[in-house]
């Protein structure tokens, strides 16, 4: 689990862990809707993270799993 800022610019949502400085771009999402909004996401990277499931309110932070690399 991880601390994740997650932030929006220019369409695209950045998905940024601090303690690695690591900034990547959301390619995939479950839920995409404003009322419920994460799930299962796919970083630019390829790595596969978990967002609680929540109405989309962008710039947060919030704990994430990480589930594949």
């Amino acid at each position: 689990m991880a601390k994740v800022m997650l932030r929006e610019n220019g369409g695209e949502i950045y998905f940024y862990i601090a303690k690695k400085d690591m900034e990547e771009t959301i390619e995939t999402i479950e839920f995409d809707s404003e009322e419920k909004w994460g799930g299962e996401v796919e970083l630019s990277n390829g790595e596969t993270w978990w967002i609680k499931p929540d109405a989309k309110k962008l710039p947060k932070e919030e704990v994430c799993k990480k589930l594949a690399d």
